[in-house]
């Protein structure tokens, strides 16, 4: 297979600018928080990430799409509430859809990946010069993941997202993925931090192959030898059986959460009903669709959505028994329905936009999540201590006069760093092309 080389197609250097709970839930009171603002423009999709890391533990980088389009990154010190912006690609795209994801590389210095939304244009990449200086952003570099053998077998070329990881244990490669060739998940591998890319695959495919179907995939990883995946048939506007799978990278091979090998780099792609299945949706119980993935000493954790109806969304938590085998898979509660905002006399274009769920990577059994209460969405914060039977609830908004929504714990986190929790606060949201949303966040005390 021919190197995918970084010459660019477009290579750019920018001066810098700067409802109800379910029962066996208990409601604590608490000091109302203190919530901040980021930024007062800034909205973000929730499948191209890690949209937020930390690089210690007292700085995060993170970044959104402006209203007008522009990608905008910024760090921010949790501790002293001071941030620095800057604005590495102005005016590029309006849509959601295209936030930057990042990483850490061997080196220190951070990339940032973004991408238009369904266009043939491609992928753009951007790193820095001076470590965590976001200041030290300035050349993206876009690309095509892409070459003539894939094109054959999956002869549909559009790009959508991006997702990097470094694995230290597989030599500091970097690994990223995206929604590229065949309009499936793909992936491609650098040994170089990305200057070149040597290595491409289509993951997973439908046999036999179809245009119009795109499995949704969100990924974990600690950095170190495994990434973990969860992903669905497809979108769940178009199926009604949405499904919920899970498998996990490692070692040049992809498999089940029992450890059954699926296939090596080289046997792919593999079917999606390849991997090992946690909900299998059914007309009564409701299509589903994907929140977030984590692995806490060997296990990973899921949190996902379930739409019995299109105004009825059901958010779950599940994680997987290594000892019986099985997925233990609890709802969590009652959403609402979605957030988008339609107008009057319209049909909604995005019906399972729910308000949506992070966890708390270093304590998968504390998500903060956004449901809607007396007609707004509010995040909460929600702990359990019997693997999802039950959860002690801490709002965080209350009595909101807009919509709290996405909420995001950034990746990453040192052992001794304050959780810190984002959401996108909308003051309008009609569809992902059309919104003015801020950055919201709080800091755990």
């Amino acid at each position: 297979m021919k190197p995918i080389l970084l010459l660019p197609v477009l290579s750019l250097v920018f001066l810098f600018a700067c409802s109800s709970s379910t029962k066996k839930s208990t409601e604590t009171t608490q000091q109302t928080p203190t919530i901040h603002t980021l930024c007062d423009d800034g909205a973000w999709c929730w499948f191209s990430d890690p949209r937020a890391i930390y690089t210690d533990a007292d700085k995060i980088i993170t970044g959104w799409v402006k209203k007008d389009g522009s990608i905008e990154v910024a760090s921010l010190n949790p501790e002293t509430k001071e941030a620095k912006f800057n604005n590495i690609y102005p005016q590029f795209e309006v849509d959601d859809h295209d936030n930057p994801a990042f990483t850490i590389l061997p080196d220190g210095n951070i990339l940032t990946m973004f991408s238009w939304h369904s266009t043939g244009k491609g992928i753009l990449s951007d790193t820095t010069t001076n470590g965590t200086d976001i200041e030290s952003f300035g050349k993206n570099v876009a690309f095509k993941p892409t070459n003539e053998e894939l094109l054959k077998k999956f002869p549909r070329e559009t790009f959508t997202y991006a997702n990097p990881f470094v694995l230290s244990e597989e030599d500091n490669k970097l690994f990223a993925f995206g929604r590229w060739i065949g309009f499936k998940p793909n992936l491609i591998i650098s040994d170089d931090n990305g200057n070149t890319w040597s290595e491409q695959y289509v993951v997973m495919s439908d046999v036999p192959y179809t245009s119009g179907n795109r499995p949704y995939v969100k990924y974990y990883s600690d950095g170190k030898s495994k990434i973990h995946m969860i992903f669905t048939n497809g979108h769940p506007r178009v199926e009604p059986t949405n499904s919920v799978y899970y498998c996990y990278y490692e070692k040049g091979a992809f498999w089940k959460a029992d450890g059954t090998k699926i296939c090596d780099l080289g046997g792919l792609p593999f079917q999606v009903c390849d991997a090992t299945e946690v909900y299998k949706a059914d007309e009564e119980r409701g299509r589903a669709w994907i929140c977030d993935i984590v692995e806490k000493d060997g296990t990973p954790y899921i949190l996902y959505t379930r739409h019995p109806q299109e105004t009825d969304h059901r958010y779950y938590y599940a994680w997987y028994n290594a000892e019986t085998q099985n997925w233990e898979d609890h709802e969590i509660c009652i959403a609402g329905k979605w957030f988008p905002q339609t107008p009057n006399g319209e049909i909604e274009r995005e019906p399972h936009y729910m308000g949506n769920m992070t966890f708390n990577p270093n304590k998968p059994n504390e998500i903060y999540l956004s449901r809607e209460i007396n007609g707004v969405f509010e995040i909460e914060k929600r702990t359990t201590s019997d693997g999802g039977n039950s959860w002690d609830i801490e709002p965080i908004t209350q009595n909101s006069p807009l919509d709290n929504v996405r909420p995001y714990i950034p990746r990453y986190q040192p052992q001794n760093a304050k959780t810190v929790v984002l959401w996108m606060e909308n003051n309008k949201y009609i569809h992902y092309t059309d919104y003015d949303c801020s950055i919201k966040y709080y800091v755990e005390p």
